[in-house]
């Protein structure tokens, strides 16, 4: 782990290698890409093997939601960590090392549950047949066929026709695609694109992935995939979060459809739902902190519509203040839980629950046994275990795409560990920990003073069904804190903290 305090006298980036330290002057690599800053720092060093973590201009000019880059594309993306580096005047961290080997306590079990879980992976059909072939754009003709995707600043969640522009089949065949994978991962969901034709013709870039494909083209209204991957480009560049730099631009557009905002406040910007146009020349803005009003949208959506009035706020679809996804929460109720109580906002993959009850995959051994109703609030207990199981990805340091169809199980999980470290976990215990994890994330926000009235989702899913039907948000948070042994408030209780050894 590194910790960096205080703020740098000029631009810096730091270099470790082996047990050396370096800060090392970083001013001919301010207003560069994140991509650049690699080859860069790679060409310096004479090492093509550093790894290297970066922000770009957004990130140095403090745009909120930007995001922390490495390897060029893949991104840090959520919660504003770059506009943090930026802040310290740090461009980069760049680490390369060789006298450290990773060791196991137990290596002949640990390959072979690294076997048991490969294996276990390419027996799910999603895994082997649609995200290993086709990579995450595979995701939106899945999640549009049960109204999953956000259109429209979430006017919408299912619209078919939008398949031919944006689904995967199309998306294969209007770029030139190769997928690529991360170190040793065996799935090489990844995949990098090439704009072969018309105006961006050359654009190249990692992506765009699923969630670029809705925040760019389904949240915008924007049908030409050329536009929707340039945007995607420029936000790689810029050093943007994809997510919520979609969103802010969604967000924008319905300001201007409904007349919050006009061309005089965009300063000659026609923010139409579908304008491309518009959408390209306003992430460039955004990112450069060019004009008022962009620089007004970096500050995020919520802080710019608390400014603007006139009703603004309830056009931000933000838990909060960070920026939705693209996972529509009114067609799966459990989705609306992990973006209600998730400690860092609006976020999607806490768990990643409409894998449940919206396309029915089960776990026996998290007793998850019967489909529920993504409809109803009710009946949601198992979201709780299910949240626990997602934890595990970030305690254990893997890839989320391993578990979001539950193809890897919690048991195999289990060995890996133990048989890394030379502990002897159970699996309950393993899961018990997650919990006591996701209780000490809600008791720091809880000292930082949020509570229930910071759980609720944007006014509008409580007042428009879109293509699924309204939250109950209330009845929701009662079962929710309920279910996880929290206080009406939000806050858990002293039985729940003593049964974790927090009190």
């Amino acid at each position: 782990m590194i910790v960096i305090h205080g703020r740098a006298g000029k631009p810096m980036y730091l270099y470790v290698h082996d047990d050396v330290v370096e800060f090392l002057d970083a001013r001919e690599l301010m207003g560069r890409s994140p991509r650049e800053v690699q080859e860069e720092i790679r060409k310096r060093h004479n090492n093509k093997d550093i790894q290297v973590a970066a922000i770009g201009v957004a990130g140095e000019r403090l745009v909120k939601f930007a995001a922390i880059m490495v390897d060029g594309h893949r991104a840090a993306g959520r919660g504003g960590g770059g506009a943090v580096m930026g802040s310290k005047n740090l461009k980069a961290i760049a680490v390369y090392g060789t006298r450290f080997k990773t060791r196991v306590a137990d290596q002949p079990n640990f390959m072979e549950a690294v076997r048991k879980a490969i294996s276990e992976l390419f027996e799910e059909p999603f895994v082997r047949d649609e995200l290993r072939k086709y990579g995450t754009p595979s995701f939106f003709d899945a999640m549009n066929a049960v109204a999953l995707v956000p259109f429209y600043n979430w006017r919408r969640s299912k619209m078919p026709e939008f398949n031919d522009y944006l689904g995967y089949k199309t998306y294969h065949e209007k770029l030139s695609v190769k997928p690529y994978a991360c170190f040793n991962c065996p799935i090489a969901c990844g995949r990098h694109t090439v704009i072969p034709e018309g105006r961006f013709k050359g654009v190249e870039s990692g992506g765009p992935e699923y969630e670029s494909l809705a925040a760019f083209g389904a949240k915008t209204g924007v049908k030409d995939l050329y536009y929707v991957a340039t945007a995607n480009y420029l936000a790689n560049e810029l050093g943007l979060d994809v997510i919520s730099t979609g969103q802010v631009v969604a967000t924008a557009m319905e300001w201007f459809e409904t007349g919050i905002i006009d061309k005089a406040k965009t300063e000659g910007l026609e923010l139409r739902f579908g304008n491309g146009e518009a959408m390209v020349e306003l992430i460039k803005r955004i990112g450069l902190r060019e004009g008022e009003f962009a620089t007004l949208l970096g500050e995020g959506s919520l802080k710019a519509a608390q400014t603007l009035g006139k009703n603004a706020v309830y056009y931000v679809m933000h838990v909060k203040g960070l920026e939705m996804a693209a996972d529509e929460v009114r067609t799966s109720k459990g989705e609306a839980w992990s973006h209600m109580v998730s400690p860092r906002g609006a976020d999607h993959l806490r768990p990643w629950a409409s894998i449940v009850d919206a396309f029915g995959y089960l776990s026996e051994e998290l007793g998850i046994t019967e489909r529920p109703d993504p409809f109803k609030e009710e009946f949601k207990s198992w979201v709780k275990p299910l949240e626990e199981y997602s934890m595990l990805t970030n305690l254990l340091g893997v890839c989320l795409f391993t578990v979001i169809t539950l193809a890897i199980r919690a048991e195999t999980w289990t060995k890996l560990f133990n048989y890394a470290t030379g502990y002897n976990y159970t699996m309950k215990e393993l899961l018990k920990v997650s919990e006591r994890v996701i209780n000490l994330e809600r008791l720091f926000n809880v000292r930082e003073g949020f509570s229930r009235k910071d759980d609720y989702l944007p006014e509008r899913f409580s007042r428009e069904a879109g293509d699924g039907t309204v939250v109950d948000q209330d009845k929701l948070l009662d079962i929710i804190y309920e279910i996880k042994g929290w206080d009406r408030n939000g806050i858990p209780t002293k039985e729940k903290l003593r049964e974790l050894g927090l009190e």
